[in-house]
């Protein structure tokens, strides 16, 4: 068996490539594993990290939204396309799963002209155009969310690695504060911008940071790489507040916080939901929506906050984030809504997917 993954460019997509391919692994440790990929994206260096093969593809970039542009892709798909049949046909490809991004509809056209089973996985409430024109050739379409508009789809959730799927937070708590420096006891908030929207975030809980203090939170903030740690001048019998340029160990950081203050990629309200972590999340204002949409479902069922990123200030944060903080009943509350909104076994569900996908071919 040999299955062709198609989700690179961003984490977004090739995260849950990759817990997907160690699902496959997982009950069968003999399935081949290939990744489409192009030079530009970050599957470069991840796929080859988690030990999985990565064959290459000319990159061509797809307009977000139908434009005149469009009538060009064909064109540019042609070699695009005819890369990824050679591929399909060199690794006697049984299955193609593609989660979208730049080679997912060369992967998926390929795969149609070969006569290839497609499996789609679609991690955003609203579809991308490559998931948007596979799923029309597409023997299974799973989505992240219950509000999905791709037609046949099943609501499955994100695949998630298993650091997080199997995150336990109670029982590494005491262990996790430790490693941050955190006090044992004090109620957590736990602030991320992702790498592209961390900028507005890190201004507003600096400000607000001495008013949590006082007020009996402490705060660990990863600012982003690519942005200033503030200084901080711990007062003597204050809780902490501990920025960190990054945060490789997100199960910790998790297990750590009561509630996090962040964006809203499709990635982190699946983890945080599957985890059962409440937040506030801050969907970033540029693109088209997509993170409110995101951050909506959960919100809805009470395991978390939404704020437009233009109202978000340190009054905002004050008066929604701290009033949970400070009430351990509430807390509970919506780490309970929010576990029970989020699904740890999108892998596993996936990975079924992909074989009725299989079974489908050799019935025709």
């Amino acid at each position: 068996m040999h299955v062709v993954l198609a989700g690179g460019g961003t984490a977004g997509h090739i995260e849950p490539a990759l817990a997907l391919a160690d699902a496959l692994r997982r009950q069968d440790p003999t399935v081949g594993i290939t990744a489409l990929g192009t030079e530009r994206g970050l599957e470069t260096r991840l796929v080859p990290e988690r030990g999985y093969e990565l064959a290459l593809i000319p990159a061509v970039p797809l307009p977000r939204k139908p434009t005149p542009e469009l009538i060009t892709v064909p064109g540019r798909l042609r070699g695009t396309i005819k890369a990824a049949e050679q591929i399909l046909e060199r690794t006697k490809a049984d299955v193609v799963v593609g989660f979208g991004g730049y080679v997912a509809l060369p992967g998926y056209l390929a795969a149609k002209r070969l006569g290839v089973p497609i499996v789609i996985h679609e991690a955003n409430a609203r579809p991308g155009l490559a998931n948007k024109i596979g799923s029309r050739y597409a023997a299974q379409v799973a989505v992240s969310t219950p509000d999905s508009k791709l037609r046949g789809a099943r609501y499955v959730g994100i695949p998630l690695r298993r650091t997080i799927a199997t995150l336990d937070r109670a029982a590494v708590r005491p262990e996790a504060r430790a490693a941050f420096g955190l006090d044992p006891n004090l109620p957590t908030l736990l602030v991320s911008g992702g790498s592209q929207g961390a900028r507005r975030l890190n201004e507003v809980v600096q400000q607000a940071a001495p008013y949590l203090q006082q007020s009996g939170v402490q705060i660990l903030h990863a600012v982003g790489p690519k942005n200033e740690l503030p200084q901080v001048h711990q007062m003597p019998g204050m809780p902490p507040y501990i920025p960190v340029p990054y945060l490789d160990r997100m199960d910790l950081a998790y297990a750590a916080a009561d509630m996090m203050l962040c964006r809203a990629g499709a990635m982190t309200v699946a983890e945080l939901s599957a985890v059962g972590l409440p937040a506030a999340y801050v969907p970033l204002p540029i693109g088209n929506g997509e993170q409110r949409l995101n951050a909506q479902p959960v919100v809805k069922a009470g395991g978390g906050l939404l704020v437009d990123d233009a109202e978000l200030t340190p009054e905002w944060v004050q008066q929604n984030v701290l009033p949970v903080l400070a009430d351990p009943h509430r807390l509970y509350q919506m780490s309970r809504a929010a576990g029970e909104f989020g699904r740890r076994d999108a892998d596993d569900l996936l990975v079924g997917m992909v074989y009725e996908a299989m079974a489908s071919r050799h019935r025709q």
